[in-house]
């Protein structure tokens, strides 16, 4: 039997007419750049998040870049964020000539904002707390402490889209907030994607601009942007999605309550607290035995994914930043045990059925 960790084939089979017919419009439309698609997503996904605005932009990474840049930070400010997340969160502060400071995690995989007050300098200027594998980060400590020290905070919502936070979606509690619509996300476009919310005018205005050249109208430029827009095709596939969004959710919740009931005894369940709901982005288990683990399960034909093996913090790339083995205690702690688990919301019930079995049949050998 094989269960692979991808379910985008089997995502597209029900609804690919309803693409195939949206892309076919833009087509006959051939407005590509900014067309009205892009307008409808922007209004289906603020009024999704229970924010003012949202800003089509062309990748999470840039998305990043640019609520950075929509709040002056750049050359020499440090920006406060987790080492265990994608490496786009941190290369994003690097590529604003920032300089990344990691603090530490809790064992839900989450910023530790115990840490936070700690990190702060003279030269900090926000904390980006990151929704790892779809559960939101404990947002109402994190907003006080930068509240108290007068920094913004950005979240990182990528892997979270429609998760709760005491009855809110995250991506309403930043200053400026960012999501990724790549393929491998829950709200996914057909290529790369992102999105930026705020409640913010002003910071709306200036996004609009960064990400379209710095253009204010076809002639006239007050900053220099990017070319970092969101493509109408991509928009017009992710306005069929979002219909379907919600119901995406609920079946990756019910993988992850069926995974909870069945493997409670035998690893470590992302186990929620009453005031989250958690998307399962990703459905990631804490394992002993991981690696042994996770090669029995290959061997039974069921793929996983470790995200992500190597933290942030201890990536060549991040050497100069002065970090070394034993800084995050947590976090490289993490690395060493977490698995996440086919949980994608086309998984078949014999699917999930068969992980646990396989999962509970190593460790009743063990």
């Amino acid at each position: 039997m094989k269960v692979p960790f991808i379910g985008l084939k089997k995502q597209h089979e029900t609804i690919k007419q309803e693409i195939l017919d949206a892309v076919g419009k833009v087509i006959d439309d051939s407005y590509f750049i900014l067309g009205e698609d892009v307008k409808e997503f922007e209004n289906n996904f603020s009024k999704y998040c229970g924010v003012n605005y949202a800003v089509g932009i062309n990748s999470g990474t840039d998305a990043l870049i640019l609520a950075m840049k929509s709040l002056n930070i750049g050359k020499g400010d440090e920006v406060i964020t987790a080492p265990n997340s994608f490496l786009s969160t941190a290369s994003s502060i690097i590529a604003i000539g920032g300089k990344p400071v990691f603090v530490d995690v809790r064992e839900d995989m989450n910023i530790n904002p115990r840490l936070i007050k700690d990190a702060i300098t003279e030269n900090t200027k926000a904390i980006i707390p990151v929704h790892l594998t779809g559960r939101s980060a404990d947002m109402k400590p994190i907003l006080e402490i930068a509240k108290d020290n007068n920094l913004y905070v950005i979240e990182d919502a990528a892997q979270a889209v429609g998760a709760e936070y005491h009855g809110k979606k995250v991506g309403s509690f930043g200053h400026v907030n960012c999501f990724s619509l790549h393929p491998l996300k829950i709200l996914n476009a057909c290529g790369d994607g992102g999105a930026v919310t705020t409640d913010n005018q002003e910071i709306y205005t200036k996004l609009i601009q960064l990400r379209n050249i710095g253009l204010k109208n076809r002639d006239e430029s007050e900053l220099w942007g990017y070319n970092s827009r969101l493509d109408t095709m991509q928009a017009a596939i992710l306005n069929i999605k979002m219909k379907y969004l919600d119901n995406w959710i609920k079946k990756r919740r019910g993988n992850a309550k069926y995974y909870n009931e069945e493997l409670e005894n035998y690893v470590k369940i992302p186990a929620e607290k009453p005031f989250e709901k958690c998307v399962y982005q990703t459905y990631t288990i804490q394992a002993e035995n991981r690696d042994d683990l996770r090669q029995y399960l290959a061997d039974n034909g069921i793929d996983t994914k470790i995200h992500y093996p190597i933290p942030i913090h201890l990536q060549k790339a991040a050497e100069k930043l002065g970090y070394k083995k034993g800084s995050m205690p947590m976090t490289e702690h993490l690395a060493n045990s977490i698995l996440a688990l086919p949980s994608h919301q086309d998984l078949d019930p014999e699917d999930r059925e068969y992980v646990a079995e396989k999962i509970k049949e190593f460790y009743d050998k063990k």
